[in-house]
């Protein structure tokens, strides 16, 4: 079974002085070595590395490019996500549910994803398992 690679879970994996980051590390090293593929959307990663760079510096988007997007099975946005993600955030009405949110359920969904490697309580709230177990309040990117 696949698992969703979320902007939260990436970020706090980037950045070392993060609270969570020694607990998303550790699960980040067993999912890469596991069996399972791990999908991320092109919205989480233009969220992840326009935030790394922002947040975290031009080292932390080397890392991403370089380690992380390797092992990553990209899910490249279309018309078709795009619109079903437009909707879902319309029909939601909430402010902190993100259009990149909302494309990200939609595709989990799509592709049978029951988990997402995150620290976004969002996604718990719509259904899906969150590793690791800790992810705490809503955190977005």
């Amino acid at each position: 079974m696949s698992v969703l690679i979320d902007t939260s879970g990436l970020l706090a994996l980037l950045n070392a002085n993060d609270e969570l980051h020694n607990s998303v590390r550790t699960e980040w090293a067993e999912l890469v070595a596991g069996d399972e593929p791990l999908v991320s959307t092109s919205y989480i990663l233009i969220e992840t590395f326009a935030l790394a760079q922002n947040r975290l510096g031009l080292d932390a988007v080397r890392t991403l490019q370089e380690d992380i997007y390797p092992v990553l099975t990209v899910e490249w946005i279309g018309p078709d996500l795009h619109q079903a993600g437009v909707h879902a955030l319309l029909t939601a009405g909430r402010r902190q549910l993100s259009l990149v949110h909302c494309v990200s359920f939609e595709t989990m969904r799509r592709r049978h994803i029951t988990s997402a490697f995150c620290l976004d309580a969002h996604f718990r709230e719509h259904g899906f398992e969150v590793v690791p177990s800790d992810a705490g309040p809503a955190r977005s990117g």
